[in-house]
């Protein structure tokens, strides 16, 4: 029998294009390995083109599928990305706090999701409060855009410092690491900051920012492969820096779909495993 892949839950909304979101993280679990299960937090009418309309879920079946889903299977980590509602942050929130001591989920990676690129809200003013006082402190990692970070901290974030800054806000709140990813400023600059024994140390990893139209759902692939490499027992720099290649390769090798801002090519590797078998080399 083949060794069992650590399995990651993913909880966010359904984008019927797969560019972000549930199927999005989905491939991109499967990418790296993983076996990923999902819980919809809300459905989406969106394209390439942007989000039309939102109708989250009731909050009583999100707690439901997850309780369910921890019941049956043992999971190796969380991603949470939108939840549209402060019913559906209240639900996710309290079903972590139920899980304590030996039951504790590891590896929680929130992605703090409040805006869509097209410019739709994706979560109410009592979301981004709930947010804020129950799910931050509970979750291992926080992976905001320097957006999401000014909004949740209050700091107008357009440089490293200030990136530096809001990390250390998100820090007083509760996250033990943090990830301000830049991929919004000139220079694709992401900060990971994080609390040891030795205080709070923080890395900056740069890269030259990719200029494409195919960058539909990046925060969604950058922090659900950070969920994988921790599922797989890497350490917090090494997830943030082998995420942040996976998004860039992921970019880069995407194709031009639709008529608005077009998805990353998730699944890229397996293309690179076709050619060589193709050419006679090992997949």
């Amino acid at each position: 029998m083949t060794e069992k892949p650590p399995v990651v839950l993913t909880i966010g909304g359904f984008d019927p294009s797969s560019g972000a979101g549930i199927t999005a993280d989905i491939k991109t679990i499967a990418a790296h390995g993983c076996y990923g299960v999902a819980c919809i937090s809300a459905l989406t009418v969106q394209s390439t083109a942007g989000v039309r309309r939102i109708d989250t879920l009731d909050p009583a079946l999100v707690t439901e599928t997850l309780e369910e889903l921890a019941a049956d299977i043992e999971i190796a980590a969380v991603h949470i990305g939108m939840l549209g509602s402060g019913k559906v942050v209240r639900a996710v929130a309290e079903f972590l706090s139920r899980r304590t001591g030996k039951a504790r989920l590891a590896n929680v990676v929130l992605d703090p999701i409040l805006r869509s690129s097209s410019g739709a809200e994706l979560l109410d003013n009592s979301g981004v409060k709930l947010l804020v006082e129950r799910l931050i402190p509970l979750a291992d990692v926080v992976t905001p855009n320097t957006d999401e970070a000014a909004v949740l901290t209050g700091i107008n974030v357009t440089g490293v410092d200030e990136m530096k800054a809001a990390a250390a806000t998100l820090h007083g709140i509760g996250a033990p690491a943090v990830v301000v990813t830049g991929g919004h400023l000139d220079k694709a600059v992401d900060v990971l900051s994080y609390t040891s024994k030795r205080g709070v140390e923080v890395e900056v990893f740069k890269a030259d920012r990719q200029r494409s139209n195919s960058t539909h759902g990046t925060g969604c692939a950058f922090s659900t492969a950070m969920a994988c490499h921790l599922a797989l027992d890497r350490g917090l720099a090494e997830a943030a820096l082998l995420a942040k290649t996976y998004v860039t390769a992921a970019i880069s090798n995407a194709h031009p779909l639709g008529k608005g801002t077009g998805p990353v090519n998730h699944l890229y590797r397996m293309g690179q495993q076709r050619r060589a078998v193709g050419s006679g080399g090992e997949p």
